[in-house]
C-alpha cells in the first residue's frame, strides 16, 4: 500500500462511491426492464466521475510556468459530459404506434447517472447520495402517492383500443358501452374491414387501477364484439 498516495486513495474512493450510486440507479431501471441497465448505468457514472477527477486535477497539476500563466476551468471537461450524454438519452426515447413518446424517464435517469458521477468526482459525496435518494423517491414513491391521493386527472392513463365488430349496428353499441363504463374518448376512427366487419379505433383515458386484462375482458363481453386489441 506504500505506493498508493493519499490522493490516489481519495480518487479510488470517489470512483467506488460513484460505482455504487450508479449501480443503484441501474438496478431500479433493470427491475422495470428499461433500456438503461446495470452495466450502462455503471459505465456512465464511473466514467463521468473519472472525467471530472481528470478535469479538476489537471487544472492544478498543470498550472503553467513562471513565464506563461495558464488558467484552466477545473470543471470544463465535466461540463462537456452533460452535453455528450444527450446522445445516449436520445437513443432510448421511442415513438410508439399510438403516437405516444416513451423512454423519457430512462433518458432522464441516464442524465442523472452522469450528474451523480460528476458530483462524486468533484467531491460532493453527501449531495450525491442525497440526490440518488431523491431520484428513487421521485421515480418510485411519488407516482404511487399520486395514484392513491392525487387529483382524478392524474389517476388516468392513455390507451388505444381497437375493436372489430361483426355487424354495423354494433358500432353504436360498443361506443355507448365504453361511455357507460366511464372511458373518456378523445378521438375515434371507424372503417370497414374484410368480411363485412367494422374496425373501431378509439384513444381514451382510463383509471390506472383498471389493468389491461380487466379492460380486455370487459370489452370482449360487449355484444357484437369479435376482436379486441389494446395498446398501452
Amino acid at each position: 500500500m506504500e505506493w498508493l498516495q493519499l490522493a490516489d486513495i481519495e480518487m479510488i474512493t470517489k470512483l467506488s462511491i460513484s460505482a455504487v450510486l450508479g449501480l443503484v440507479i441501474g438496478l431500479e431501471r433493470e427491475l422495470k426492464r428499461k433500456p438503461l441497465g446495470l452495466k450502462t448505468s455503471l459505465v456512465i457514472s464511473i466514467i463521468s466521475c473519472l472525467l471530472t477527477i481528470v478535469s479538476v486535477e489537471s487544472a492544478y497539476t498543470f498550472p503553467g510556468s513562471d513565464d506563461v500563466r495558464i488558467q484552466m476551468d477545473p470543471l470544463r471537461l465535466a461540463a462537456q459530459i452533460v452535453s455528450g450524454i444527450g446522445f445516449l438519452g436520445a437513443g432510448v426515447i421511442l415513438r410508439r404506434d399510438n403516437e405516444r413518446i416513451s423512454g423519457l424517464t430512462t433518458a432522464a435517469m441516464i442524465w442523472g447517472a452522469a450528474g451523480i458521477g460528476i458530483a462524486v468526482g468533484a467531491g460532493f459525496y453527501v449531495e450525491a447520495v442525497f440526490g440518488v435518494l431523491l431520484l428513487l423517491i421521485g421515480v418510485e414513491l411519488i407516482p404511487l402517492l399520486i395514484i392513491r391521493f392525487g387529483p382524478k386527472h392524474l389517476k388516468k392513463r392513455d390507451l388505444t383500443i381497437r375493436v372489430t365488430v361483426n355487424q354495423p349496428e354494433g358500432i353504436e353499441t360498443v361506443m355507448e358501452e365504453l361511455k357507460r363504463q366511464k372511458f373518456f374518448i378523445s378521438q375515434s376512427r371507424i372503417k370497414d374491414v374484410q368480411d363485412n366487419q367494422q374496425l373501431i379505433e378509439v384513444k381514451t383515458r382510463v383509471n390506472v387501477r383498471h389493468s389491461v386484462p380487466q379492460i380486455y375482458s370487459m370489452i370482449k363481453k360487449i355484444q357484437y364484439v369479435k376482436n379486441v386489441e389494446i395498446i398501452s
